[in-house]
């Protein structure tokens, strides 16, 4: 570590300065344009209609080139208006809370143009240039040195479990992500969490269980960052960033996959072992944490909640409601053999499990990656045990966006040979056939597909018409 940054760290340690509303007032007008903009930003479609401070910590002090401050933003937006089982409400959005590195400089120097958040008219940032400070590279190596040295930085608690090489050179990833990540020096990559809710993230405990269990599947967490929770009713402190060792030379299943149908390359054998992967990981995960027994009464809960997301999905896709009258009997076909008396095993899953989430090595070896769950379910409910059928789904989905995205017609045969494959594996290391129970597959399958209608909608219109194409299928009498 550079003299200079040592004595930024020891500043920061000793004098942190909570900056008051003064600085978000500052910021306001350029953050109402800017956050929108983000991938990561989960209100799309609503505007911005105000901001609170959660947490603000300094740094870097102004005086440093850059200033660096951390902090926590609640942005609010209008109500949501849901319309369902015949009633029709207002809920008041309580406003997500965002994790933000605000850089701020003079003058922007050209290398850091794609960084630009804008050139503060009002405020204690008057005059200057605040920007995404993780695309610099000395804002981000200050974050990996204070990881290092276990630092306390006013509410920010930098933790570690191994120890951290020092002068590692950062570089932020700007592929599509619905966070942030910074890896340094091939040797680490830093998971930054965007939006942030108080509480246990099972993004960092659920790596941590596996770590104990010894799974080899899962990179173990080198380090993270924590924050205070000072709001009222806050279940525990904010998980803001993890650590973990970076697997060069890795490529993720999505990219390994898409040159399938695209050069007509034979998939099934990685689909197999993918399969197997992940049946080694709910083993461990079974192990690691407590399971329970779904009965009658935990799946009607489950089936309820299904109905309740296609209700309120209909609402915010409209084009859903062509098969809103067909998609709930798969949830009721679930319900009727709940009331047969027929259970499940629930368990810790993934809970947002896709190709994109697997990484191969360049011997061959998968890893599973990112365990938070689906962003934009509550906390609550993605640590939740469920049926690990539900990240069987989401693989066959994601096999099927692939056979649908790779360019040229759909390429159907390739995506059901890839999901028998990948059932196969699960089978070998797992000892449950996914096959082996239809219709709770088909109705996690059939959540999930509505649950990527919306999201798609949102983020990414183009791509709508993939989960359309298995919503029409799974709401039909063809085979899931």
């Amino acid at each position: 570590m550079s003299d200079a940054m040592s004595d930024a760290l020891s500043h920061a340690v000793t004098r942190s300065v909570a900056a008051g509303p003064a600085l978000l007032t500052s910021l306001d007008p350029l953050l109402r344009q800017w956050l929108p903009r983000q991938r990561w930003f989960a209100g799309k479609g609503r505007p911005v209609t105000g901001f609170s401070l959660v947490a603000a910590t300094e740094l870097l002090p102004l005086d440093a080139t850059p200033g660096l401050y951390h902090l926590l933003v609640r942005a609010h937006q209008p109500p949501v208006r849901v319309v369902g089982a015949g009633l029709e409400a207002t809920i008041p959005h309580p406003g997500d809370c965002y994790q933000l590195l605000i850089g701020v400089r003079e003058a922007l120097p050209p290398r850091l143009a794609p960084a630009l958040i804008g050139h503060v008219h009002a405020g204690p940032l008057t005059g200057r240039t605040v920007y995404e400070a993780l695309y610099d590279p000395r804002p981000a190596a200050f974050v990996l040195e204070a990881l290092r040295s276990r630092a306390r930085i006013g509410g920010l608690r930098f933790e570690r479990r191994t120890d951290i090489k020092p002068h590692l050179v950062p570089r932020l990833l700007t592929g599509e992500q619905s966070n942030s990540s910074v890896v340094y020096g091939d040797t680490f990559i830093l998971k930054l969490l965007r939006r942030v809710v108080p509480g246990v993230n099972p993004g960092l405990e659920l790596p941590l269980a596996l770590a104990r269990e010894g799974c080899p599947r899962v990179p173990a967490p080198t380090a993270w960052v924590t924050a205070e929770a000072a709001e009222p009713g806050a279940e525990g402190p904010y998980v803001l960033a993890v650590l973990q060792p970076y697997l060069q030379g890795a490529t993720d299943g999505w990219e390994l996959a898409l040159r399938g149908p695209a050069q007509g390359e034979d998939f099934t054998t990685e689909a197999r072992a993918l399969g197997r992967a992940t049946a080694e990981v709910h083993t461990a995960l079974a192990r690691a944490l407590p399971t329970v027994t779904l009965g009658r009464l935990q799946l009607r809960s489950m089936v309820e909640g299904m109905t309740a997301r296609l209700e309120a999905a209909v609402q915010a896709v409209p084009v859903l409601s062509a098969y809103a009258p067909a998609l709930p009997s798969v949830y009721e076909a679930l319900a009727a053999l709940a009331a047969e008396g027929h259970t499940f095993t629930a368990q810790r899953i993934h809970g947002d499990l896709h190709l994109g989430q697997f990484l191969r090595a360049p011997a061959g070896d998968w890893s599973l990656i990112d365990f938070e769950g689906e962003p934009a379910r509550p906390l609550a409910e993605r640590r939740m045990p469920q049926p690990a059928v539900r990240d069987v789904a989401g693989m066959l989905r994601s096999f099927d966006y692939v056979a649908h995205t790779a360019g040229g017609p759909p390429a159907l045969e390739w995506a059901a040979a890839c999901r028998a494959a990948y059932c196969t594996g699960y089978a070998e290391a797992g000892g449950q056939d996914p096959r082996t129970d239809p219709v709770l597959l088909r109705a996690c399958e059939t959540d999930k597909a509505v649950y990527e209608v919306v999201y798609e909608a949102r983020h990414r219109p183009d791509w709508l018409p993939v989960p359309l194409s298995a919503v029409r299928r799974l709401a039909g009498s063809g085979p899931a």
